[in-house]
């Protein structure tokens, strides 16, 4: 646990947040990440889902909870939404095609930011959609840094293999072709945390005619540089917000 607050109901609850951002947890996985009592981490876990701090997945595992979402976007402090919108405008104009930013919520991945191709055959996916984790070049990268045990479940029914995952954290991105819809390729490559998490996918998605079917060769190199600004504003928000912090 970090610095103690002095209230170690709030102190216990933070620790209980931290852990799941690392993604979705079992009680006992819960238990073991934060090292508190069993009861205590259920007793905390069920307050916070109460007060939607904390939400379920479809397996009953817990999940950061759509509460926070709210507050984070009412306080402004969205840093990579806020920077999300310039980045994938110039991914589109430098493509032609359409982009994406996803971030994962329990066994899904949701559409956080787009920036459609104005005109033509395109492949749209509206903020706020819901996709599957088991299809598609997002999905594969969030998955593909998990640790052992959920990438292992991630993979149960999933589109793509184990092989598959490796060859995108050897390569920093990854393309599907036909694999989460007919007809269409797609490229995406991760954002990370100051503390070097994936936390999102940015992609460009098109049709096969036009992305064709090695849509890697044409793309990855813009879609990776697209996610590695993204991923240089936040360890410039977190180290101006260390100095702030260092300087109070």
């Amino acid at each position: 646990m970090d610095k103690s607050s002095g209230v170690g109901v709030l102190d216990k609850a933070a620790v209980v947040l931290s852990a799941l951002e690392a993604g979705p947890s079992t009680l006992a996985q819960l238990v073991s990440s934060t090292g508190l009592a069993r009861p205590t981490a259920h007793r905390l876990a069920v307050a916070l889902e109460h007060h939607r701090l904390v939400a379920r997945d479809t397996q009953g595992r817990f999940v950061l909870g759509p509460r926070l979402v709210e507050l984070a976007s009412a306080a402004g402090e969205d840093r990579l939404l806020a920077a999300a919108g310039p980045v994938l405008g110039a991914l589109r104009d430098h493509t032609n095609e359409s982009a994406q930013l996803f971030r994962r919520q329990g066994d899904q991945r949701i559409c956080v930011a787009a920036a459609d191709r104005p005109v033509g055959l395109r492949d749209s996916i509206p903020v706020g959609a819901t996709l599957s984790m088991q299809a598609g070049s997002a999905a594969q990268i969030l998955l593909a840094w998990e640790e052992p045990e959920r990438l292992h479940k991630g993979l149960q029914g999933a589109k793509f293999t184990a092989t598959m995952l490796s060859a995108v954290r050897r390569r920093g991105w990854a393309q599907s072709v036909g694999e989460r819809e007919q007809g269409v390729a797609s490229v995406s490559a991760p954002v990370r945390s100051p503390s070097g998490r994936v936390i999102a996918a940015v992609s460009i998605s098109g049709p096969i005619e036009r992305v064709s079917r090695q849509p890697g060769r044409l793309h990855a190199a813009t879609v990776i540089a697209g996610a590695n600004k993204l991923t240089e504003v936040l360890a410039r928000a977190a180290a101006q917000q260390a100095q702030r912090g260092e300087s109070a």
